[in-house]
């Protein structure tokens, strides 16, 4: 895994400085320790860190074409590069190096931008084309690998991480309100936004193209719920199982050692087991524990690895593991509430103490609706089908507004989340639940101005956007496309990213892999929640090699205590980043409000109070 940085003039002119890509790209050494590497020319310059997987002594780069007017950069991996460079081959290309990166630059020469459709894998590229005199940028299909830009009419400058642009000195610094609203509701930046107003991230499956006419994004690939095919259970196990085989067999391709993440949940217990099938030696297994029962999963991976007698590594988090904030905090360079963050650091940097390149289960939930919150969508969809809409809208309505506002209502009073979505349409009944700061809540968090600037905002609107653009009617189908493109690239891919990469550790996704995806989406949605449970198919498909005590255990998700930590070993430091700045975008009075129902004991704030200490930590790490 690497990082890859620059800037491209859109009229030519003077030669970009080598110290100033240099800069650029210093701020991600974590990103790539091997290497470094930069090409400069008039109004172009390109950096690259490399963390060396692949053709270790030869895959230095930028790597140019035969005559060197096309150069590329990768960071991550194209696991199809060895057919693709076969072929190329015949076609008379002449290969310099055994990287996969050297393969896009000639696919490049071959079928121009239509060349990323033919990848598989997970990437960002920067290519330059001086004999057109463009930059083209491309990220993943379900983005994997981030990728950052900013122009100005007269440049672009991009990056793998916000911090290169900002060492470019040509991003402002200028919050984008309406992005903070979203991280508010979501707890993440849902892209094309970032926290800065001047910034941007290129979506998953597209590709841009820069030069003297300006700045064109580009789809390249979308996932599609819309063509359901009909075959029996049995022959959906034996496709499932048949793709994972085969994803995870090219994520095994590497010169460096390779293990995986195990949290004794079915995703990443089904790829250890796909990994043991395929591999000659024992698999090395990394995992976390924490001291807390009803967060810890070790023993259940304690189990998983006795089965497939891995060679397995523990550590156990415990509340001293917050003094990581500060540096994660650094790392994901925008506001980030995901506490799960802090478990996937350090299981990240215990696997970077055996090996360098790890596989993880991301992408089994969505792809297979494992998450509870799509049982419940499911319920409320059926409850809405067996009333009129008159009926929803004239009761439940009402009724939900009776009721005390969730965030500090008793427990049995919380009938009002069923009560005001059955009043929603699904989309809404959806946002409501996943929303960190309910609408009502958010409006009383932030100041009297940016209430205002706000006023015509809606947060809600990301998801509307992705869950209309979907190609089918189904409500599962629907909200999983719309996670898809915004929770799982922005928030479960980003984690993995930055938390894997402050350690310089690559991350492979088998589950992610696009065939399979595609393969996934054509499943009835009845095959993916069935009898009261969601993953019904996946679980039945990896029922002949994984314990039922492993496939039907309740899910627990990858969580630290925050409640209780915010409570006690985490309260003092806590309460001086939320309440030691005024700066005219929180509402003070708010802050305390649910900070003391918290501290009581009467309800749980955790999940809002660590969102805004995350942006406090925020504004004071970047100085905004």
């Amino acid at each position: 895994m690497c990082g890859i940085c620059g800037i491209f003039e859109f009229e030519p002119g003077r030669e970009i400085p080598h110290a100033l890509v240099h800069r650029m790209a210093e701020t991600m050494i974590h990103r790539g320790p091997d290497d470094e590497g930069i090409f400069t020319g008039p109004g172009i310059g390109l950096g690259f860190r490399r963390l060396s997987i692949i053709d270790v002594k030869g895959g230095h780069q930028p790597i140019p074409n035969e005559d060197r007017r096309i150069w590329v950069m990768l960071n991550g991996e194209i696991y199809n590069y060895p057919e693709l460079r076969r072929d190329l081959i015949a076609r008379g290309h002449r290969f310099a190096t055994g990287s996969d990166t050297e393969t896009i630059v000639h696919l490049y020469e071959e079928l121009g931008e239509k060349c990323f459709s033919r990848l598989r894998g997970m990437f960002a590229i920067a290519l330059w084309d001086s004999i057109k005199r463009k930059l083209v940028l491309a990220r993943d299909r379900v983005g994997k690998k981030p990728l950052f830009y900013a122009e100005n009419g007269k440049r672009i400058v991009f990056g793998s991480e916000l911090k290169s642009l900002l060492a470019s000195d040509c991003l402002s610094r200028d919050i984008d309100l309406c992005a903070l609203s979203d991280y508010f509701s979501y707890g993440y930046i849902p892209a094309p936004k970032t926290i800065y107003r001047a910034a941007g991230k290129l979506l998953p499956g597209h590709f841009l193209v820069a030069s003297a006419a300006g700045v064109r994004v580009e789809p390249y690939w979308d996932l599609s719920f819309g063509h359901v095919e009909n075959h029996s259970e049995e022959e959906w196990c034996e496709r499932i199982r048949h793709e994972l085989c085969e994803a995870t067999r090219i994520r095994l391709m590497s010169e460096v050692p390779l293990g995986a993440f195990l949290s004794g949940g079915i995703d990443s217990s089904a790829v250890v087991a796909t990994m043991a099938r395929i591999m000659k030696k024992p698999v090395i297994t990394c995992s976390i524990g924490f001291a807390e029962e009803r967060y810890n999963e070790a023993d259940y991976a304690r189990g998983v690895a006795r089965q497939f007698a891995t060679s397995h590594h523990e550590h156990v988090v415990r509340p001293n593991a917050l003094e990581v904030l500060d540096q994660l905090v650094w790392h994901y360079d925008e506001p980030f509430a995901d506490s799960s963050a802090v478990p996937t650091y350090y299981v990240s940097q215990i696997a970077r103490q055996h090996v360098t390149v790890a596989l993880g289960g991301d992408g089994g939930d969505e792809n297979f609706a494992g998450y509870p919150r799509y049982l419940a969508d499911c319920r409320e969809n059926r409850l809405r089908r067996s009333f009129p809409a008159s009926v929803r809208h004239g009761i439940f309505g009402p009724l939900g507004r009776v009721y005390p506002a969730l965030g500090w209502a008793p427990r049995y009073l919380r009938a009002k989340v069923t009560l005001q979505n059955l009043a929603s349409s699904p989309l809404e009944g959806y946002f409501n639940s996943i929303s960190i700061f309910r609408p009502a809540d958010k409006s009383n968090l932030f100041a009297p101005g940016v209430r205002q600037a706000l006023r015509d905002y809606d947060a809600s609107e990301v998801l509307r956007r992705h869950y209309e653009r979907a190609d089918t009617d189904d409500p599962l189908s629907r909200i999983q496309y719309a996670d898809i493109k915004t929770y799982l690239a922005d928030d479960i891919l980003a984690k993995v990213d930055r938390a894997s990469m402050a350690v310089s550790l690559e991350v492979r996704a088998p589950l992610l892999d696009h065939k399979l995806m595609e393969t996934v989406a054509a499943i009835p949605s009845s095959l993916k929640v069935a009898n009261g449970e969601g993953k019904y198919i996946f679980k039945k498909a990896m029922a002949p090699v994984l314990t039922p005590q492993i496939l039907y255990r309740r899910k627990q998700g990858f969580s630290i205590p925050i409640d209780r930590w915010l409570r006690q070993d985490l309260r003092e430091g806590a309460h001086d980043a939320l309440f030691g700045i005024e700066d005219g975008i929180l509402n003070p009075s708010f802050l305390k409000t649910i900070w003391e129902q918290h501290q009581s004991g009467r309800c749980d704030r955790s999940a809002e109070l660590w969102a805004v200490l995350m942006f406090r930590k925020w504004q004071a790490a970047f100085g905004v």
